[in-house]
């Protein structure tokens, strides 16, 4: 009983450590650019972090979720570099148009990739973001969508 104790200890002690060793925790804010909209972003560990996304264009929106992994960049204190797999789903009424051409109601289903730096700011609790996310619909509007680009700022706390 004293060894599971002991472990249970030794393993929160550790996370306790690797949360206090990251930047933040979690951090919510607004995203701009091509897909505008809401943008929070949590670390599971001080090198991998799940960001949600909620954003709208062309009459619909769209959710998305990623997987990143982060790790220093260019020898700058607080700025760090990460790459990402996720998915996402999006809807559209018969009033968004892609072109020229109006596709109607529909729903979107695809994944996509992430690449982007992010600066944390130390004095305050801000955290500032460029990505690029470029994704593959396999259900819905089908093809490629490589316009994916935003700038993010989050509140950390």
């Amino acid at each position: 009983m004293k060894k599971i104790i002991f472990a249970l200890a030794f393993m929160l002690f550790g996370t306790v450590l690797s949360v206090q060793a990251q930047d933040y925790n979690t951090g919510i804010g607004v995203r701009g650019g091509t897909f505008s909209g809401l943008t929070i972003k949590h670390y599971l560990t001080e090198s991998t972090a799940l960001e949600g996304v909620l954003t709208t264009r062309w009459g619909g929106w769209m959710i998305s979720g990623t997987w990143e992994k982060h790790a220093p960049a260019f020898d700058v204190q607080n700025l760090k570099w990460f790459y990402g797999v996720g998915g996402q789903v999006g809807f559209w009424n018969d009033q968004a148009y892609w072109g020229d051409v109006n596709h109607g109601n529909y729903t979107v289903l695809g994944v996509h990739g992430a690449l982007g730096l992010e600066y944390t700011f130390k004095e305050i609790p801000f955290s500032l973001g460029a990505d690029w996310k470029p994704a593959l619909n396999i259900s819905g509007y089908n093809g490629f969508w490589g316009d994916n680009v935003g700038l993010s700022l989050r509140y950390n706390f």
